[in-house]
């Protein structure tokens, strides 16, 4: 009897049936040659196992006893079944529960989220941007020339952490080719006393001789190294400028003299200059041009809501279990979008949710795993994008914040639009009772009214008795109470009778 490989191999001829077929009955001697093939089939399969239901299955690969990969096989409903074993590695696990009460867990979340971390994955929704750097450095390396390049943008849009990336790709580059790699050079302008002390940086990094005697300033020795062929450095040097704002003076003489360097014969330096200020591109960018220095601007707009959502994601991959319901990683990317595109705060915002949920966990008796819900994204945004009015209330003194939860009580509830001083005291004397706070005395109260109306939070008349003069509110009764949202004296306070 041939085995199975034979039989899958080198099929028997038609004429030599396989011991085991069964005799074909007359009434089917007129048959197709594929169904007397599929007979032959059959009976080989069955020749071979009678007994194992497996090799019976109308989903079994032709060329699984070849060595070939077939078509998968349906998985036995035996519990103990030696291919259920094989392919149940196959389908995906269920994440693991993130434990939050770990404080392990709890800290890998807050790194993932921290900014100051760079992620595993790379940085993604700046390929394009990165991109064109790249290529702009590629270029300069390959034609051994100088070049200079202004990158900006607002706050939080990467801008820093790309260069970073991209000094990288041209160091990975320049090794692939087997080209001699250009040095590296960061400086940031808020660590410089003067604005000027970024020459001898730039001068520190070029000198491999002896220093050129006589009084010449670092920005004149560079100028005459870069002027003459002999003294020209051999090597490339990538100059990356961050915090390009501090060097603006009131003629721009450093700024214009920087990217000079870069228009000299023997020059060597690739300057990238990184700043915030998008306008600095049109207020520097008439002069250079005239000089015939202008950079290659390279603009990065601020993070959408898709590409904030994005980046949070792919900073939470590195951890095992899910952290945040997905609505409230939607939320926070919606709010910062439409707000700033700061990718920087959109990562505060998470930390400061996961922060809320972790306080919140101190107070529950509650042992099971849970994640950051909308509620608790809710309440860091809110602390986040408070308007400036409510931070200034914060900030005042907490018997002029009482007066201002008395105003509130006075109107919340009333369609009038003023009150007097009189009946604003006794709405303040009111809530100093129920809270237990001592009241202050009615000239000093006067007084704090006066102080509230010279920072525009109410409006004084005039009147020749104390208490019967007119109080207006300037501002509106919900940044009052959004103020005072979550602390439970100030809430107390907004809950006492209107007067």
């Amino acid at each position: 009897m041939p085995t199975l490989r034979s039989a899958t191999l080198s099929p028997a001829p038609a004429a030599t049936p396989s011991p085991t077929a069964v005799t074909p009955s007359p009434a089917a001697a007129g048959t197709t040659p594929s169904s007397a093939a599929k007979r032959r089939m059959t009976a080989r399969r069955a020749a071979d196992s009678p007994d194992s239901p497996q090799f019976a299955s109308p989903h079994k690969s032709p060329l699984a006893g070849s060595g070939h990969f077939g078509a998968p096989k349906m998985l036995s409903g035996s519990p103990k079944s030696s291919r259920k074993r094989l392919y149940g590695d196959l389908v995906p696990a269920e994440r693991p529960k993130w434990n939050p009460r770990d404080p392990a867990q709890m800290q890998a979340v807050k790194e993932a989220l921290h900014v100051a971390t760079t992620p595993s994955c790379g940085l993604v929704c700046r390929d394009d941007e990165q991109r064109r750097v790249f290529e702009f450095c590629k270029a300069c390396v390959q034609q051994e020339r100088a070049g200079s390049l202004y990158v900006c943008g607002c706050p939080g849009t990467g801008k820093t952490l790309s260069i970073s990336k991209v000094k990288q790709s041209v160091s990975r580059w320049a090794d692939e080719m087997g080209m001699e790699t250009p040095d590296d050079l960061s400086i940031n302008c808020t660590n410089l006393g003067n604005t000027s002390d970024i020459f001898g940086k730039i001068l520190e990094k070029f000198q491999v001789r002896k220093k050129a005697s006589g009084k010449l300033s670092p920005l004149q020795q560079l100028q005459r190294m870069f002027s003459h062929k002999e003294s020209a450095p051999r090597r490339m040097l990538l100059v990356v400028v961050d915090e390009m704002d501090y060097l603006i003076t009131r003629d721009r003489a450093v700024l214009h003299d920087l990217f000079m360097l870069t228009t000299l014969q023997f020059s060597r330096c690739i300057l990238i200059g990184i700043a915030n200020a998008i306008d600095l591109a049109d207020r520097f960018l008439p002069k250079l041009e005239s000089l015939n220095c202008k950079p290659l601007v390279i603009t990065f707009r601020a993070y959408s809501k898709d590409q904030i959502s994005n980046i949070i994601n792919h900073r939470l991959k590195v951890l095992e279990y899910d952290v945040f319901e997905p609505m409230a990683i939607e939320f926070c990317a919606r709010k910062v979008a439409a707000a700033t595109g700061d990718m920087r705060k959109a990562l505060g915002v998470c930390r400061s949710a996961v922060e809320i949920f972790e306080s919140g966990l101190q107070d529950s008796s509650d042992k099971g795993a849970g994640v950051v819900t909308f509620d608790h994204m809710d309440i860091a945004l809110s602390k986040v994008f408070k308007p400036a009015v409510v931070n200034n209330i914060l900030c005042l003194p907490q018997h002029q914040q009482m007066v201002l939860c008395a105003l509130a009580n006075t109107f919340q509830h009333s369609r009038k639009k003023a009150t007097t001083l009189g009946e604003l005291n006794k709405s303040y004397i009111e809530i100093c009772r129920s809270t237990q706070v001592p009241a202050v005395g009615m000239l000093e109260f006067s007084n704090m009214c006066m102080i509230l109306s010279d920072q525009g939070y109410l409006k004084l008349g005039q009147s020749k008795e104390d208490k019967l003069r007119r109080v207006t509110l300037q501002i509106d009764i919900s940044d009052i109470t959004f103020a005072f949202k979550g602390s439970r004296f100030f809430e107390k306070c907004l809950e006492q009778p209107k007067f």
